[in-house]
């Protein structure tokens, strides 16, 4: 399995949640809740640590021969938590839209040698699922580097750059190079941030021309990801995975329904 860039899967990951989405993944968008109250992590969790889900993550650890299948013995550590992304509405200037909006939950899975990955979950039309497993901790890491920051803050993916920021009350600190380069080492204002990403993707917002043109997902590489997507693995339109798989190179792994993405640091 060939790595795939990040950049390109960053544009459209779950159905009607991204800023940049293709045509395909606006077809069925299920909304997420707007918060991850107790019954949302518990129904999250519950997706993460079932068996057909622990059997999956057996074969993605498995799968470049690190580890036996039988031997992977995959488990479920620390809690899940809510994760970010940027919001369309704050970037349209929506009076009152937050920054950030709910994107999926994540759960950290751990092999028996010490690989680690994400576990993305996501409300489906057929309920909680886990719509992505992306190698390494980055969700759980940048957490917990945000509540050490700006303690109460929310932390959020700028998805486009892959950047990573936490936001409370009037400030937007970033949390690694990526944001760091576009916000500067001490951060901006909400209102400066807010200039920033209105000058890079208002006119890239669903409905815009830019999206009607079928240029939604901007970095993709739309032949390189047919390339590489193995035949008839493509999950349907409805499906929270449908822009992934869609735009950007992501790889289905077998016949689970679970989209596998292999990060790499990436720079814009």
């Amino acid at each position: 399995m060939t790595a795939v860039p990040l950049r390109a899967a960053a544009v459209a990951v779950l159905a009607g949640a991204c800023l940049l989405l293709s045509p395909q993944a606006q077809a069925s968008p299920v909304p997420q809740p707007p918060s991850a109250g107790a019954d949302v992590r518990a129904a999250a969790r519950e997706a993460a640590v079932a068996p057909d889900t622990l059997a999956t993550l057996a074969r993605f650890f498995a799968r470049e021969g690190k580890v036996g299948l039988a031997q992977a013995k995959p488990r479920i550590e620390g809690e899940t938590i809510p994760v970010h992304h940027l919001s369309p509405d704050f970037v349209a200037g929506k009076a009152g839209a937050p920054v950030a909006r709910l994107q999926f939950l994540a759960s950290e899975a751990v092999s028996s040698d010490g690989q680690r990955a994400a576990l993305w979950t996501a409300r489906t039309p057929a309920g909680w699922q886990v719509v992505n497993i992306a190698t390494g901790d980055d969700e759980f890491r940048y957490a917990g580097l945000g509540a050490e920051k700006l303690p109460g803050g929310t932390v959020f993916r700028e998805p486009q750059i892959d950047a990573w920021y936490v936001a409370r009350g009037d400030r937007v600190l970033p949390l690694d190079e990526d944001a760091t380069r576009a916000v500067g080492a001490t951060g901006t204002s909400l209102a400066g941030y807010r200039a920033r990403v209105a000058k890079a993707y208002g006119d890239k917002l669903p409905g815009s021309a830019y999206a009607r043109d079928g240029r939604a997902g901007g970095y993709a590489e739309p032949a390189a990801a047919t390339a590489a997507r193995p035949t008839g693995s493509s999950p349907s339109p409805a499906s929270p995975a449908a822009g992934a798989a869609g735009a950007a190179g992501v790889l289905a792994l077998g016949g689970a329904g679970i989209l596998l993405l292999r990060r790499r640091a990436v720079r814009p």
